[in-house]
């Protein structure tokens, strides 16, 4: 069991039937009153994030997670097929719950995919990646990168902001985190 003011952003709970990943969490202690836990949570079967609120001595069932190394095979119709690295097990997962790591990662890429028990609850993706920009507005001569910027899409079909003097064929090294440009790879 783990106290309302033990969860911190990445850990991940069960209340009650619900499996949920902490977002934020944040003390606060309003004028009048005791402290509660202000936490933007993710509700990992559904996908769905809301904001609630906690006493910090609630006590909750921390859920563990264990990961496994697997390498992304392909995506056919709404689901996506995974195989596990050291025992060769294949894994199909519904893009509708990986959809968003999706954008991020290219056949034959290594992951790691998260389970609760037996479930699979989603992928663990590395913190950066690099992709090839597949279509993009043309480069404007003389940009610097303090410009403001355009939208690139990249292989995966994922859109970033770049800088202007970026070409369509460039290899960008991209922030999986916030989805942003870090720089050309």
């Amino acid at each position: 069991m783990v106290a309302a003011h033990e969860l911190k952003s990445g850990m991940t709970f069960l209340n009650g039937d619900k499996l949920l990943r902490v977002v934020e969490a944040s003390h606060h202690k309003p004028g009048k009153g005791n402290t509660i836990m202000r936490m933007k949570l993710k509700d990992v079967r559904t996908g769905s994030t809301f904001d609630d609120t906690y006493r910090p001595d609630d006590k909750y069932e921390q859920a563990v997670i264990d990961t496994v190394g697997a390498q992304y095979l392909y995506k056919m119709d709404d689901t996506a097929f995974f195989m596990n690295t050291e025992t060769y097990d294949q894994y199909e997962i519904p893009v509708e719950q990986v959809k968003d790591e999706l954008l991020y990662i290219l056949e034959n890429e290594e992951v790691k995919i998260q389970f609760f028990g037996t479930e699979v609850i989603g992928l663990s993706l590395p913190t950066t990646v690099v992709l090839t920009v597949t279509d993009t507005q043309p480069s404007i001569k003389g940009a610097t990168v303090t410009g403001s910027g355009k939208p690139a899409t990249m292989e995966t079909g994922l859109v970033v902001n770049v800088p202007d003097f970026v070409e369509i064929g460039t290899k960008l090294e991209i922030n999986t985190q916030n989805g942003t440009y870090l720089k050309r790879a």
